[in-house]
Order: C-alpha cells, then sequence, then structure tokens
C-alpha cells in the first residue's frame, strides 16, 4: 500500500495543486483515464469546502490530502480541523451566514457525491474527513 500525503494553507490557490497531485498519483495507481476528470472535480470540491470551513472557523492548521493506493482500489482522503456539528445540534458559526455557509457545505457534498460512486463523509467536533475510492486495473504486462 502507496500513500502520498499533502498538507497545505487553507488557501484557495493551493487547491489547483492538490487536484492536479491526485490527477497524477491517480493515473499511476491504475485509475481509469475515463474517470480522472471526476477525480480531479471531486478533490477539487472536498479540498475547496475544506479551505472554506477552515477559513470560515478561523483554523490556521492546513488541510490535509491522503492519496492511498491499495490493492484493486484507490483512495482520496481529504480532512479539515473544522469544529463540525453534531447530528441535530447547533452548526458552529451559525448566525446570519450561518444558514448560507450550511448549504454551501451540504451542495458541495452533494457535488461530490455525484461525482464519486464510494465517498464516506464523517464529522465531529475536531473536524471531518471525506474519503472517495476508485477502482483501478493492474497495469499490463508487456510479454516479450
Amino acid at each position: 500500500m502507496a500513500t502520498v500525503e499533502l498538507r497545505f494553507s487553507a488557501l484557495p490557490e493551493h487547491v489547483r495543486t492538490a487536484r492536479l497531485v491526485a490527477a497524477a498519483v491517480a493515473r499511476r495507481a491504475g485509475v481509469d483515464e475515463a474517470a480522472l476528470d471526476e477525480v480531479r472535480l471531486a478533490v477539487g470540491e472536498a479540498c475547496s469546502r475544506a479551505v472554506g470551513l477552515h477559513r470560515n472557523s478561523g483554523v490556521t492548521a492546513p488541510v490535509k490530502v491522503a492519496l492511498i493506493e491499495e490493492e484493486k482500489q484507490f483512495s482520496i482522503e481529504v480532512g479539515d480541523e473544522a469544529p463540525h456539528a453534531a447530528p441535530g445540534g447547533d452548526t458552529p458559526g451559525a448566525g446570519q451566514d450561518g444558514d448560507a455557509e450550511v448549504e454551501e457545505d451540504e451542495m458541495g457534498l452533494a457535488v461530490i457525491s455525484g461525482l464519486v460512486d464510494d465517498v464516506e463523509v464523517s464529522t465531529g467536533q475536531n473536524g471531518g474527513l471525506i474519503r472517495m475510492t476508485w477502482p483501478t486495473t493492474p497495469p499490463a504486462v508487456a510479454l516479450a
């Protein structure tokens, strides 16, 4: 199992770099060429979401991205350290802008779910994690 880890300051300009690295590692791991655009878009959406959560919550910790190559699958985990509301609880930062932030967050998760068949989202007071998984095909073996 090979893993590549990225950490970047919660700045929008770093999202593009995360997308490019994710696509390159996914290609090398054996993700189908047709799915690479989905990988780029999903990672971009997940990283943009994490950047927004960090900035809105005043979190200075970096956004974390793990690119994990396993047998027959490739996973990307995007983690944030922004506090999230418990189910049925108050949303951190709620107020006049809080509803708009919640809607934007839900829209981002809906986009990711539309792009990735296998996605898991977990959140808590210490941050959240989005894990996205794609199938891989083993590299073709050249016969001599």
